[in-house]
């Protein structure tokens, strides 16, 4: 954890998170509850810093443009302060692997002893907390980031659209 997120810095952070609409795909129930869940979780409680801006709270909005995930970043009164780019080449495997298993999960706690339920659980939390590190390197130098906001970012990002 960072050193704001422990000190209880509520500049830095995150106020507002929207998807573009156009980015999200067709979704079963399950994952929009998960994406709502992710965002009303992640406006609860997050650590978010720009670098080399102090001026938070900021504002996230999160698209794919050309295969590519951009966060567009703006502050309080809502004024762009920069957009970053990432490829999406680094978390397909992940994203496909995860799916898989949120599909086995989801299949699972309908009819599966709890055991079962419990090691999918496990894989499913594993290839989740792969995506969140992974994002918090490919943020490394542009947005800080504590480990709950990266693994509730990384939600985010499963639930949009991912083409190719």
């Amino acid at each position: 954890m960072t050193e704001g997120a422990e000190n209880g810095d509520r500049e830095l952070r995150l106020i507002e998170v929207t998807l573009d609409p156009a980015s999200i795909g067709r979704n079963t129930p399950d994952i929009e509850h998960e994406r709502e869940v992710a965002i009303f979780d992640l406006l609860e409680s997050n650590f978010f810093s720009l670098q080399g801006h102090d001026n938070g709270p900021y504002r996230l909005a999160v698209s794919i443009a050309e295969d590519r995930l951009v966060f567009a970043i703006a502050d309080n009164g809502e004024v762009h302060l920069t957009t970053f780019m990432l490829s999406l080449k680094p978390f397909r495997r992940i994203v496909k692997d995860y799916f898989i298993v949120c599909e086995s999960y989801f299949d699972a706690i309908k009819t599966a002893p709890p055991s079962r339920i419990e090691a999918i659980d496990m894989g499913r939390r594993g290839l989740h907390d792969e995506g969140s590190r992974l994002l918090m390197t490919r943020l490394d130098g542009k947005i800080a980031v504590d480990f709950d906001t990266a693994r509730r970012l990384f939600t985010l990002i499963c639930a949009l659209h991912w083409k190719g």
